[in-house]
């Protein structure tokens, strides 16, 4: 993937201890971390990947042939600015991310037809709240002003099944404030605050600690029948100082897939590590 510059108020931070983190709802963060699987399993530290040309049966999670994977281009991570550490590395305690956010961004897969507001570039913090109930815009917005992100960047697309897919990267200035957020928002025990066009959310228990990544920490949901004109999946992962927001949505009477999901939940967690 071509790498892009980062815009010059964009720069990174230089590496320093993680900051303490701000006070939380104790009760609420262990629901959170008890709810969550933990995450375990390793990945190698090497640029290129290739996960989404492997065999279904090396695919954690995704073993059937014809399961419905969606055809996702081969993907590598972004070049790093020099000296930078990967955010997990031993010369890297704070967990920054470095690389340019849009290049973490998962690219569509083949037969998509792109969203022409999300294209993968920098986003308003305005158009990251259109992702939720318009009665919560607005909680959801003092957040994000108390603890501001560094960047929002944002992809989106529709397959030809109507399977809408939309993936938002928040990268903030610690590790603390990203984990803040996910605390903020109520994701743990519950989705946490609604999103737009959701009814009621419940674990997804078909994602097991198999498909979890070392360092990461994904919080997976799917909207329970009766569902209303759209079935959602959506799922939050904690990537050291970065949020991903992960939604697919499908319009009518049938689930969205589980196993696209899935697929892009882990690919896109395999960008972040």
């Amino acid at each position: 993937m071509p790498v892009a510059p980062e815009a010059p108020h964009a720069a990174a931070v230089p590496l320093s201890p993680t900051p303490p983190r701000p006070p939380r709802r104790v009760l609420r963060a262990v629901a959170r971390w008890t709810a969550a699987a933990l995450v375990f399993g390793l990945l190698g530290t090497g640029t290129a990947f290739g996960i989404a040309s492997l065999e279904r049966t090396d695919v954690p999670g995704l073993a059937t042939e014809g399961d419905g994977r969606w055809d996702y281009p081969k993907l590598s991570l972004p070049a790093l600015p020099a000296g930078k550490p990967r955010p997990f590395s031993t010369g890297n305690p704070a967990e920054i991310h470095h690389a340019d956010l849009r290049e973490l961004l998962l690219p569509a897969p083949a037969g998509a037809k792109p969203d022409k507001k999300l294209t993968g570039g920098w986003i308003s913090t305005e158009t990251f709240l259109a992702a939720y109930r318009p009665q919560n815009r607005e909680s959801v917005a003092q957040l994000l002003k108390d603890a501001p992100p560094r960047h929002i960047a944002a992809r989106g697309w529709t397959m030809p099944d109507g399977t809408v897919s939309r993936v938002y990267l928040l990268r903030f200035n610690s590790t603390a404030f990203a984990s803040g957020l996910i605390d903020d928002l109520n994701v743990g025990s519950s989705a946490g605050t609604p999103l737009d066009r959701t009814d009621t959310m419940r674990f997804d228990d078909h994602w097991g600690s198999d498909n979890d990544i070392e360092n990461l920490s994904s919080f997976v949901f799917e909207e329970q029948a009766p569902f209303g004109a759209e079935h959602v999946r959506q799922a939050y992962t904690l990537a050291g100082d970065t949020v991903a927001l992960i939604v697919h949505e499908r319009p009518g009477k049938r689930e969205a897939a589980r196993v696209p999901f899935q697929q892009t939940v882990i690919l896109q967690n395999q960008l972040l590590a």
